[in-house]
């Protein structure tokens, strides 16, 4: 029996070290990056246009010379050309299974907006033609699993717009074109050069047959489940919010008080009601680790704990929304996506809390538990303190 126990707590060990491991290695990475694409189809061009955030341009071509955390003009300047081959080599564009080269580009900007900024491709493609699928890729990041990427794309066509995300290993989206899609299309004054179809030897496969692609709701719940298990400090305040002893009752009031905090705030940052900006919300959500962190640690047994998850919630549920803000997601679509996203978040959570309460219920009966939870806590404090810093002075 003795021998069993100490291979359990050895069990419990690996498994916060495997909890803990992946937060500490995302102190010194750039662990989310967002894109924001938009497909505007007529019956004269395919027009894309392509936002990604200034960090993440930094890491693809590593044009920050001065290492201030941000691209000056002429650091932009020297790294556009590398910037739209990086792009060109990661994205593709697909109509009918036969990848598709831009014909021109109208722009590459850098927008400055703080720490919103963002650098930003225009490009031009050929028209789709009647009852043609039409795809897109993006391959940025792949094999980068310290990055968090998502690409937030946009459809729209004739008066109809619909939106999808691209994240995880959902690489790919498609769609259908009718022909009474086709049909409502804008003929634009805008003409482009004819372009010749690629030729080759066999016959491509549309990205639906190749690749797994995303549209609709699902891919707004895929987004959500990617999103908070790669959402390292989300993750570590859930941690640390069920490592204190509790019972079932707490443990019920603390994760449905963080649902309905989060759930609220995300909705209303979305549709705009609130609007605070990431400066200060990121800190606090990093500050909100460290005072659970720092309860765990000064009380033996935790108790109303409900009522702070749902303060810190709140603040969690601005930074869920973060990703989705700059998204003019269609108010047809607004709450199925929303609702999704949200659904995302919570599976994930609901399958973490399934699996740790069994082994923290074994754990509190054991007479080192105190040990392990100031451990623990300790831990979470740093990493929490560290996010804290950075996020407060190179914001």
């Amino acid at each position: 029996m003795l021998q069993f126990k100490k291979r359990f707590m050895i069990s419990i060990a690996i498994m916060l070290f495997a909890f803990l491991f992946p937060a500490m290695q995302s102190v010194d990475a750039h662990p989310y990056s967002a894109s924001y694409t938009t497909l505007q189809l007529t019956k004269s061009y395919t027009k894309m246009t392509y936002a990604l955030d200034e960090l993440s341009v930094i890491e693809l071509t590593k044009g920050d010379l001065n290492q201030n955390g941000m691209l000056e003009q002429e650091e932009f300047d020297a790294v556009r050309d590398q910037f739209i081959e990086t792009l060109k080599e990661n994205i593709t564009l697909r109509m009918n299974g036969e990848e598709k080269s831009w014909t021109s580009v109208e722009s590459v900007t850098l927008d400055r907006k703080g720490s919103d900024t963002q650098i930003i491709l225009s490009v031009i493609y050929p028209p789709v033609s009647e009852s043609q699928s039409v795809s897109l890729k993006d391959d940025l990041y792949v094999g980068d699993s310290k990055t968090n990427y998502a690409n937030l794309l946009t459809i729209h066509y004739g008066e109809q717009t619909s939106t999808a995300a691209i994240s995880g290993n959902h690489r790919a989206w498609a769609m259908q074109l009718t022909d009474e899609d086709y049909a409502g299309l804008k003929q634009d004054d805008q003409t482009q050069p004819k372009v010749e179809s690629k030729q080759t030897n066999e016959v491509e496969k549309t990205a639906s047959d190749t690749e797994k692609t995303t549209s609709g709701w699902l891919s707004f719940f895929t987004l959500g489940m990617n999103h908070i298990l790669e959402g390292f400090d989300h993750l570590l305040f859930l941690f640390s919010l069920l490592i204190a002893r509790q019972t079932f009752k707490q443990y019920a009031a603390v994760i449905t008080s963080f649902t309905i905090a989060h759930s609220l705030t995300l909705t209303l940052t979305v549709l705009g009601w609130i609007d605070l900006s990431p400066k200060i919300v990121e800190p606090l959500i990093a500050l909100s680790i460290c005072y659970v962190a720092i309860d765990n640690l000064i009380r033996k047994n935790v108790s109303y704990r409900w009522i702070l998850t749902f303060v810190f919630g709140l603040v969690h549920g601005m930074g869920f929304a973060d990703i989705l803000k700059e998204m003019n997601i269609p108010k047809s679509e607004q709450a199925v996506n929303l609702a999704s996203f949200n659904i995302g978040i919570e599976t994930v959570q609901l399958g973490i809390v399934i699996f740790l309460l069994p082994l923290l219920g074994i754990l509190h009966r054991w007479k080192y538990s105190r040990r392990v939870i100031f451990i623990g806590s300790i831990l979470t404090f740093v990493l929490g303190a560290i996010w804290f810093v950075e996020r407060v002075l190179y914001a």
